[in-house]
């Protein structure tokens, strides 16, 4: 077998690779967030990581409190609100659970003893956090999320609140999976559809 037999395969291994850490895969499909499976991949391992930390005490109390996107959905109200909304609230939310679970890895990592099996779980939902970006991305959610020039700011801000563990935080993480981002992701492969 030749270099050049070799090549194929290592592009199709380097895709692998590169899937999990969120970059972008040469030959991907554009629409793969449509895939339920591939959601329900990162909802299992929201759900593992916050089950993982539900009866933890030791280590998975932060010294601050960290801000994150309340996941509450009023599904009256998200169906009536415009797709942009929707989108702006989903990107808003995103960005929000990325900034928080980076703060928990950093704190995390200036634990005085912090426990491999944790910094395992933060790990891998700062690397499914951005996959998702991208595959959102993707599907053209960010500019569906730019508010029109004529558009109304009727459009409420995005509720907060803080946590102040890593339990909580993954449970937020969970939710905003499950909820918003599932029912947006499900919205909009739908008209994609069409």
């Amino acid at each position: 077998m030749g270099a050049r037999d070799c090549t194929p395969l290592l592009l199709l291994l380097l895709s692998f690779l590169l899937f999990p850490l969120g970059l972008p895969v040469l030959g991907a499909p554009q629409r793969l967030i449509c895939d339920s499976r591939v959601l329900e991949r990162y909802i299992l391992e929201a759900r593992e990581a916050e089950n993982a930390t539900m009866g933890c005490a030791e280590g998975c109390s932060f010294n601050e409190n960290i801000t994150v996107p309340d996941t509450k959905v009023n599904f009256y109200a998200w169906k009536r609100m415009e797709v942009q909304q929707q989108a702006l609230e989903v990107w808003q939310g995103l960005a929000l659970l990325s900034e928080a679970i980076l703060r928990g890895q950093a704190l995390l990592a200036n634990a005085s003893q912090p426990c491999e099996a944790l910094r395992l779980h933060v790990d891998k939902a700062v690397s499914g956090l951005r996959s998702l970006t991208s595959l959102l991305r993707a599907l053209g959610a960010q500019k569906e999320a730019i508010p029109l020039p004529d558009a109304t700011p009727s459009a409420a801000p995005l509720r907060i609140f803080t946590v102040d563990a890593l339990s909580k935080l993954f449970r937020i993480y969970s939710n905003f999976l499950r909820g918003k981002l599932t029912l947006y992701t499900g919205e909009a492969c739908r008209r994609g559809d069409r």
